[in-house]
């Protein structure tokens, strides 16, 4: 019999087995946490499975999502990354993805860890919806909009409170699994 799973991911794969195994669980490591945000970022205008599906290329354009190599890419980086056809060209986003390194290492120094500073949004527990499809889950909250607000004032760019809501939601620090899925309990 087949698992019961979230609406928006079924027909797909990818998109399942992201589901399955990362969307929703609870992030507290860095590294995990900046490279969600960095893809967050990008998709921002675009659709997740798009960004997934680039993901492995991602990784490879971006050293791995090394928040300190990425805080010094140079110019000329830059560009390489502007002729990568395996990610998102957008100007923009990459010239964010390094003034966010840079704002990400300045958290830590500020809060010790960027996960200590996120989580403190949500007082370190998972905030546990109770979507029946998700479709009625939101598009961002209050603590995403407060968020959203603070990365802005820290120098982030491309961090609006639905991406940020959007975030949230892959990192675990709100589980928006539908109740009948079968992660909703699980994560």
């Amino acid at each position: 019999m087949d698992k019961q799973r979230c609406g928006w991911c079924i027909g797909d794969t990818l998109y399942e087995a992201y589901h399955d195994e990362e969307w929703g669980v609870p992030v507290k490591d860095d590294p995990t946490i900046f490279e969600f945000l960095i893809l967050e970022t990008f998709q921002a205008g675009l659709s997740w499975i798009t960004v997934l599906k680039k993901r492995d290329n991602f990784r490879k354009a971006f050293d791995h999502f090394d928040y300190k190599k990425i805080a010094k890419y140079n110019q000329a980086k830059k560009e390489e990354l502007l002729q990568n056809p395996g990610i998102i060209r957008n100007k923009l986003k990459v010239n964010a993805t390094v003034t966010n390194a840079q704002a990400f290492l300045r958290i830590q120094e500020e809060f010790g860890t960027f996960s200590s500073y996120i989580w403190g949004f949500v007082n370190d527990e998972p905030i546990k919806n109770k979507v029946k499809t998700y479709k009625e889950a939101p598009a961002n909250t209050e603590i995403s909009d407060a968020l959203s607000k603070d990365l802005k004032k820290k120098g982030f760019k491309f961090v609006g409170s639905t991406v940020i809501y959007a975030h949230m939601q892959a990192t675990g620090m709100v589980n928006d699994h539908e109740v009948s899925c079968f992660r909703y309990d699980e994560v």
